[in-house]
């Protein structure tokens, strides 16, 4: 049984409750070691548990704004601090200062964006506060992005599952689709972004 999808994740969430919901999102917004966790299969399967009452929708969704905020904010601090020695060594093996260059200059150009639509595509979610402190992006403006990001990330995914347990009998046994339809959407926007700056890069 795989404990981050379908019964797994069900059991998982059952055993690990809102403090164990509140440590995934947390380690997955932005720290490294959370990039392969559940995320948005988390959170619409914790939507439909409450819609079962095993948890509370009202508690539920402000415990995963707070900590997938604060994930963020610790992966923008991470890269802020760590990512200048990282790249100091322009000859490195792995790292390249140009690299440090052009982070800067993409998060200046599309910062708030990838920080918001970031948080629908998973593993990328993970990297892009990191990569947005490495590029020195504005605090601020990472700041209401990662908010808004945050908020609308926390709230849709839940309220779509606890509103769907309670309209759709045994929802239950259609998670694992309805999860992967919810992931295929999420990325649309994204690559329509950057499909769209491609072709505009090449008209000028």
């Amino acid at each position: 049984m795989d404990i981050f999808h379908g019964e797994g994740l069900i059991t998982l969430i059952k055993s690990v409750g809102y403090v164990g919901i509140f440590a995934i999102i947390f380690a997955e917004s932005g720290i490294l070691i959370g990039a392969f966790l559940p995320g948005d299969s988390l959170l619409f399967t914790a939507g439909f548990l409450a819609s079962q009452n095993f948890l509370n929708i009202w508690i539920l969704i402000p415990t995963l704004f707070i900590a997938a905020v604060l994930g963020d904010n610790v992966g923008y601090a991470f890269g802020r601090k760590v990512g200048p020695k990282i790249f100091k060594k322009k000859d490195s093996l792995l790292f390249h200062q140009n690299n440090l260059i052009k982070a800067e200059i993409f998060y200046e150009k599309h910062g708030p964006i990838t920080v918001m639509l970031a948080r629908w595509m998973p593993f990328i979610r993970t990297f892009a506060p990191i990569v947005a402190g490495v590029g020195k992006m504005n605090y601020k403006t990472f700041f209401f992005y990662n908010v808004l990001g945050g908020f609308l990330w926390t709230a849709s995914l839940p309220l779509a599952g606890y509103y769907l347990g309670q309209f759709i009998p045994d929802i239950d046994k259609y998670l694992l689709p309805i999860i992967g339809v919810i992931i295929f959407v999420s990325v649309i926007p994204p690559i329509y972004h950057i499909v769209k700056e491609k072709i505009k890069s090449k008209k000028q």
